[in-house]
């Protein structure tokens, strides 16, 4: 499949001489204002974009503020298109990630060489990124599987947590629940984030970890800092290595899944829609899978009993929308996730 070129500028001579230079070798958009580009641009991801900067209403530069501050597009290497070119233009282009300048009028074989050269580091700086992201992520997986293995009491409960938060935003996008906020979700990713959950319990005695009987309000206050230790730990991995999307929602998964609707939760107590999804996801699987699980200070919940349970707290502990996400999946969650029936 060919490589896909947006090419963005007011002018219909520019964009109809940059469409006849490149389509023989590219898939090429031409679109005559930023407004459209940026529309355009929820429904395709170009390879590569040339970019006008002076347009009526929205310029270049507003386009590419757009594009680099945001996390699914900040990668698409873009080429300004310019009749002129001004040296603090240059610098405030190069700042903002702007990968090279094109002057106006161009010709064929420049155009030509310089996206070739562009999309050849465009693709070994994404494989290498890609390199890092995943040799992050391992590192941070042997984290949880550290914090797991400590917790001997929980058996397989990351493994069947991840899968269900899986199954359940997979519904969400069935069933359009909160589709606004998770249309672009990758589910896989997500769910790899909700591993990282629990991830702050390295840093919980294992007097506390792993007592198997009720603990006393101090012990109860050392537990509950462990949201925040996990959100601790994950800044000091972005602060290192930089931000990207699966320690952003890690972060998140740590630091809110014991937040609760009513805003009876912790740490900070929110409430409602103010609690982020991936925290109200997650506690309704977390409760789930510690109701019909065994534990070595309790034994295991009939299906029956933990859905009356989470019943029990709907639109109280628990977003009622996901509550009913749940019930309508619950044969396939017996199923696929808990090997029963």
């Amino acid at each position: 499949m060919s490589k896909i070129i947006f090419v963005v500028d007011d002018s219909l001579t520019n964009l109809s001489a940059a469409e006849a230079a490149l389509e023989d070798d590219y898939t090429v958009m031409t679109l005559p204002s930023g407004e459209k580009a940026i529309s355009l641009l929820d429904k395709v991801k170009p390879d590569l974009i040339l970019l006008d900067i002076e347009m009526p209403e929205m310029n270049g530069f507003d386009v590419l503020s757009y594009i680099k501050y945001n996390e699914k597009f900040r990668d698409i290497p873009v080429i300004f298109l310019t009749a002129m070119l001004d040296e603090q233009i240059e610098i405030k282009a190069l700042q903002m990630g702007i990968v090279d300048f094109i002057t106006k009028p161009f010709s064929t074989p420049v155009l030509l060489n310089r996206i070739r050269l562009h999309l050849d580091m465009s693709g070994v700086i994404r494989e290498r990124t890609m390199e890092l992201n995943r040799a992050k992520q391992d590192v941070i997986f042997v984290l949880a599987d550290v914090v797991e293995n400590r917790d001997e009491s929980t058996g397989d409960h990351l493994g069947r947590t991840s899968r269900l938060v899986r199954t359940l935003i997979e519904t969400m996008k069935q069933q359009n629940i909160y589709l606004d906020l998770i249309k672009d979700w990758d589910d896989y990713l997500i769910s790899e984030c909700s591993l990282m959950h629990d991830v702050g319990k390295i840093s919980t005695p294992d007097a506390i970890l792993r007592k198997p009987g009720k603990l006393t309000p101090e012990e109860f206050e050392i537990m509950k800092y462990h949201t925040v230790a996990g959100e601790r730990l994950l800044n000091k991995v972005i602060e290192r290595s930089g931000e990207n999307v699966f320690l952003q929602h890690s972060k998140i998964f740590a630091i809110s899944h014991h937040e609760r609707w009513n805003g009876t939760g912790y740490p900070y107590g929110l409430k409602g829609d103010e609690i982020p999804l991936q925290g109200r996801i997650m506690a309704i699987v977390d409760v789930y899978d510690a109701l019909i699980s065994k534990r070595v200070y309790k034994k295991a919940f009939t299906e029956d009993e933990t859905l009356q349970l989470i019943l029990n707290e709907k639109g109280k502990h628990f977003d009622p929308l996901l509550v009913d996400v749940l019930f309508s999946i619950k044969d396939r969650v017996r199923k696929e996730i808990y090997h029963n029936g």
